[in-house]
Order: structure tokens, then C-alpha cells, then sequence
């Protein structure tokens, strides 16, 4: 599977995330508020972001997500984990988006373009989102996302943190509402 594909939607182009995306997107991830609700609530500072930065280059399969429109940086998402065993899975996480594209759409169209390419190698792609975290838990529905019964821990610098993972099948997808889309 391409991890790091060029996929384009109406309104937003992804792409591999490259070394010097970095002013752009850190100008985007400099807004306190789009990690209140986030574990790392801190990563809106440029030494962490630095870090978190860093890492997305360094596993590789980040993307950057651009406003056709306006040509400017509005995000980013990640595809991890791939694992081709038994029909393949792979992840989408570590995505975020500038506030002004928050109830747009936006997310919507990024996670369905990156579902598309996804489940034409793989039959399922999870998601791991925090336990508490109503917003993004709404948003998983909403994109048609099921929540099975797995509970995921991660140790940050702030503590333990619980994740529920939630799922889309090939065929969840070909039936769910980002199909018709």
C-alpha cells in the first residue's frame, strides 16, 4: 500500500508531507485551541509540535492536506500501521484541521479520500480515537466509523491515556454515508 499517496478531493489536495511543510503547517498546529481536547493539550507549542512533526516524517505515510482554493496548508493526517497479514489494515489518525474548516466538510472529504485509497488495498482501516473525546468520537460516526470493544493504552508525558478503536470495512464503506459522497 502507498502510504503516502497525492489524492484530490473538491475542495482539498493531500500530499507526502515533506521536511519543508514545516512553517506552513506549524502555523496551522500554533492554535492553542485545536489540542484543548487533546491528550497533548500542549502540542500547539513549537518544541512539541516540533517533535510530533518530526515523527510523522520519520515513520513516514503523513500527508499533507492543502485548500484547493487558497493553496494553503489547513492540516494534516497520517496513515500507520499497515499490516497486509489476513486482508490487510492499516490506520488513519494523527489528523488535525485549521478551526476555520471545523464543521465544513473538510474533515469528511479528507477522510474519504484517504478511505478510498485505503480499502483498495486493505479490508479494514481503524482509527483510534480517546476515550473522552465526545468531539471526535461523534465525528467517527458520523463518517460511519463502528466502535468495537478494543481499548487501546498509550503512555504520554501526561499520563496514560485509553483509546477506543473504531473501524471501517470495505464493505462498511462501499454502505456508509461517505460512499455516496
Amino acid at each position: 500500500m502507498d502510504r503516502q499517496p497525492v489524492l484530490e478531493g473538491e475542495r482539498l489536495l493531500l500530499r507526502p508531507l515533506v521536511p519543508s511543510d514545516w512553517d506552513a503547517l506549524y502555523a496551522v498546529a500554533s492554535d492553542p485551541q485545536i489540542w484543548a481536547g487533546h491528550p497533548m493539550h500542549d502540542r500547539w507549542q513549537e518544541p512539541v509540535f516540533r517533535a510530533f512533526f518530526a515523527d510523522a516524517l520519520d515513520k513516514g505515510g503523513a500527508l499533507a492536506v492543502i485548500e484547493k482554493g487558497t493553496g494553503e496548508m489547513v492540516g494534516s493526517s497520517r496513515f500507520q500501521g499497515y499490516d497486509p497479514a489476513g486482508g490487510g489494515t492499516v490506520e488513519i489518525g494523527w489528523t488535525f484541521l485549521a478551526r476555520r474548516l471545523w464543521g465544513s466538510g473538510a474533515n469528511a472529504e479528507m477522510k474519504r479520500l484517504m478511505l478510498k485509497h485505503a480499502l483498495k488495498c486493505v479490508d479494514v482501516v481503524t482509527f483510534r480515537v480517546v476515550e473522552d473525546n465526545v468531539i471526535s468520537r461523534k465525528a467517527m460516526e458520523h463518517i460511519g466509523g463502528r466502535l468495537t470493544d478494543r481499548i487501546d493504552m498509550t503512555d504520554t508525558p501526561n499520563g496514560p491515556v485509553a483509546h477506543v478503536i473504531y473501524e471501517i470495512s470495505r464493505q462498511d464503506f462501499a454502505q456508509g454515508p461517505l460512499a455516496a459522497a
